[in-house]
Formats: C-alpha cells, sequence, structure tokens
C-alpha cells in the first residue's frame, strides 16, 4: 500500500508528466498520420488488457482523474475495479487467462481519457525501444494495425526517449517523496486503493 502524499508535493511533477505525455501524443499522432492508422475501437479492445503501469507519476495522474468525477461516479468505478480485481485475482489461482473491461471504460470511451497513462497513449502503432543491456525491442503494433498496416513504409517511432524522460521524472518525484518502493498495479488495482 502507498503512503498518502500531500497533493502539493506531487502537482508540479504532474504539471511535467502533462508536457511528456503532450509530446507522446504529438509523436502518436505522426506516426498515426503516417499510417493512415486511426483506432475506432475493435473487438481485440485494448482495454481489456491487463497492463501494468510501474510510476508513481501515472498512479497520481490517474487518481487526479478519478478525483474530476462526480461522486456516483467514482463509487460505481471504484465498484467496477474491486470485481476486476476479484475476478482477475480467481482467474490467476485458477492459473486461467482472464480479459477484462478496465473499470474505467464505459459505453467503449475512457472516463478520464484526458488523464489515461502512457500505455494507453501509446498501444497499436509499431514502435522499437531500446533497452538498457537488453538490446534494440521491435513490436509490430495491435493486431488491427498489422493487418492494415503492414505494407506501409515503415514509420520510425522510438519510444525510447519518451521512456527516458518519465523515468527521470518518476526518480525525481521518489526522491522527492522519499519512496523507494517499486509499483506494479494495473488500473483497477490503483483504483481501490483511492
Amino acid at each position: 500500500m502507498l503512503p498518502v502524499i500531500d497533493r502539493k508535493i506531487f502537482a508540479p511533477f504532474l504539471e511535467r508528466l502533462k508536457i511528456i505525455y503532450s509530446a507522446m501524443d504529438k509523436k502518436y499522432q505522426e506516426a498515426a498520420d503516417h499510417y493512415s492508422f486511426y483506432c475506432t475501437g475493435c473487438d481485440d479492445n485494448c482495454c481489456f488488457t491487463r497492463f501494468f503501469h510501474h510510476t508513481l507519476l501515472e498512479y497520481f495522474y490517474i487518481m487526479e482523474g478519478y478525483n474530476t468525477l462526480v461522486n456516483e461516479k467514482q463509487v460505481e468505478v471504484k465498484q467496477r475495479a474491486l470485481e476486476v480485481c476479484r475476478k482477475t485475482r480467481e482467474a490467476d489461482e485458477k492459473g486461467v487467462p482472464v480479459r477484462l473491461m478496465c473499470p474505467l471504460n464505459v459505453n467503449n470511451l475512457c472516463l478520464i481519457y484526458t488523464y489515461r497513462p502512457m500505455i494507453c497513449r501509446l498501444h497499436g502503432i509499431s514502435h522499437v525501444l531500446q533497452r538498457p543491456g537488453q538490446g534494440v525491442l521491435y513490436a509490430p503494433g495491435c493486431e488491427v494495425f498489422i493487418e492494415q498496416c503492414q505494407q506501409k513504409e515503415p514509420f520510425k517511432f522510438d519510444r525510447t526517449p519518451i521512456y527516458r524522460e518519465m523515468a527521470e521524472l518518476e526518480k525525481e518525484l521518489k526522491q522527492a517523496i522519499g519512496i523507494t518502493q517499486k509499483i506494479k498495479m494495473t488500473v483497477a488495482q490503483m483504483l481501490v486503493t483511492f
């Protein structure tokens, strides 16, 4: 469980995160425009994917988005998050895969779209990532992207600079609040802690 942190401490870091997210969105849009790829939702909706998030920055930013919701919507979201966590735990105990909709997705729309985390902003389009000591990772994109865009001229979408900026800002935030613990949480797990 994460300790309660005064918003005044982490708010300046979230302002800097918004700048990183803006650059991230711009780069994603450049790649999408290059490929003429525009996500309009699909049967393999990425909001069903169990993504783990590893930064306090995103934890606090999702919390900011959650706090913009009216109280009754917060209650509904938290109930869905508890249900997702319960079903995920049961599936894990049985050793079976599970695909559950993100508790923030209602009618195929994210309730806190402006506050969505990095993976939600970047998912779908092919990219490269230069991992320290592990070489270059090439990801082909989601199934719909591959189907629609595999014959098109590649666009160099290198996520490495974005990840580095996020890592540096995360390091500064952790130093400022005196936390060394790592996190690995889904959006549903975050939501139940708010």
